[in-house]
């Protein structure tokens, strides 16, 4: 038996960043697979035949293949900084919410080619929605839930920056001052920094790479 779990990630995809931050943040180490997607490896389909990351194969054979979980489990195992103290439901709202309405229409916006039906900035007002709301949040605290970084945040951040990243120049001139200022603090939060550290994509028979490093 492994004595680490095995995470297969690919460093851009938001669901994989936010898997990635809760392993840190919860001090898990765990075994990385750098994966690209357009060629998955075999062992990664053989236990998840979805294809989607992140992954993460725990040392009893468990599988845990969706991002939220992976990072609730990292939480629940340790939770050093305290992400876990605050309104668990209003956390599980907000992020239904991301995983959702807002997720439908970063992906219209993102790709706004592939959906004819709106124009692209009708599809960055509807995800405006949600902006909207977590500006509100941040109003009167440096944080979505609390005057700390809370599950909430980490589970959220990759996705406002995927949104942010369509057209930065437009992101940065809306309306929601509090949220710029709370996405660009994250951009250059040592954790995130150590999240988005790249990894050569991983082959078999390559060593063993270790996340974090060292």
């Amino acid at each position: 038996m492994r004595i680490l779990p095995r995470l297969y990630s690919f460093r851009r995809c938001p669901y994989a960043m936010r898997a990635r931050l809760g392993l840190l943040f919860a001090g898990c180490p765990v075994e990385l697979r750098e994966i690209i997607l357009k060629s998955k490896p075999a062992p990664m389909l053989a236990i998840s035949p979805k294809g989607t990351v992140p992954v993460l194969e725990l040392p009893d054979g468990h599988v845990i293949e969706e991002s939220r979980e992976i990072l609730e489990w990292a939480l629940a195992q340790h939770d050093p900084a305290g992400l876990l103290d605050v309104d668990l439901s209003l956390a599980a709202g907000l992020l239904d919410q991301n995983d959702g309405d807002f997720k439908h229409w970063l992906d219209r916006y993102k790709y706004a080619d592939r959906h004819p039906g709106m124009s692209q900035r009708e599809y960055r007002l509807n995800g405006e929605v949600f902006l909207q709301k977590l500006e509100d949040l941040l109003t009167d605290r440096p944080y979505l839930l609390s005057d700390k970084v809370s599950i909430a945040d980490i589970g959220i951040m990759p996705f406002v920056r995927q949104f942010a990243h369509v057209d930065r120049q437009t992101f940065y001139s809306l309306p929601y001052p509090k949220l710029q200022q709370w996405l660009q603090d994250w951009l250059e939060h040592p954790v995130f920094l150590q999240a988005m550290t790249k990894f050569e994509p991983w082959q078999e028979g390559d060593e063993v790479v270790m996340f974090p490093e060292g």
